[in-house]
């Protein structure tokens, strides 16, 4: 399965991002800034996701990843090639699979072309068009390779940071969707890869609301 999912991000780098074009991702304002965590307010955008309950982090975003490489590839109702984003960004649902384990949504921001209107995808796949409102997000930095052996303890590391902030009544780590690991590059980055840690935030509480500093 891994030689799989590496032949995946290697057809991603040969055909699906063009020479000089960036790769496109979810525009947001930063609103804070903190020592080891940032404040983000993402706009309204549309994602295309793969729930599964697969048995670890690990497994999920490589099965969940699959059917969505194949939606971007042309298995959609439209039989359109939709370029690949960034990041690949699994949400994780402590409790909520079979036995109480966890469950996950894969899921991919669809680029500026498909934002209204994204493509069909075949029923097959068991994939959902995901539509997000402008909210906000807690987000950690990590480096390294996203494992079932340290996205948990990233995650304690952002629920810890948040709760010892003006923020830590905001916070939504027990909610829908408990937090997400968001990963910007293929398997064959060895060095400076950059990962995420992801909190969904309640934006009224918090004064997310105000003026950004930057828009990315």
């Amino acid at each position: 399965m891994k030689r799989t999912i590496r032949y995946f991000f290697l057809l991603i780098s040969l055909k699906l991002i063009v020479p000089g074009r960036a790769i496109e991702s979810p525009q947001y304002t930063v609103v804070h800034t903190d020592s080891d965590f940032e404040i983000r307010l993402y706009r309204t955008t549309a994602w295309i996701s793969a729930p599964s309950d697969a048995v670890s982090f690990e497994k999920a975003t490589k099965s969940g990843f699959h059917r969505l490489f194949q939606y971007i590839q042309g298995a959609n109702l439209n039989s359109s090639r939709i370029r690949m984003t960034k990041p690949v960004l699994t949400s994780i649902v402590p409790g909520t699979g079979p036995l109480h384990s966890s469950s996950y949504y894969i899921r991919l921001y669809l680029p500026s072309n498909f934002q209204l209107s994204p493509p069909v995808p075949l029923p097959e796949l068991d994939l959902i068009s995901d539509d997000w409102v402008p909210h906000c997000v807690a987000v950690r930095q990590f480096s390294g390779f996203a494992r079932d052996s340290n996205v948990v303890k990233e995650a304690e590391k952002l629920a810890l940071s948040l709760s010892r902030s003006s923020w830590a009544n905001s916070s939504d780590f027990y909610s829908a969707n408990a937090y997400s690991i968001a990963q910007y590059n293929s398997p064959f980055k060895l060095i400076g890869r950059i990962n995420e840690v992801w909190a969904d935030l309640n934006g009224r509480e918090s004064g997310c609301g105000s003026s950004g500093v930057e828009i990315y």
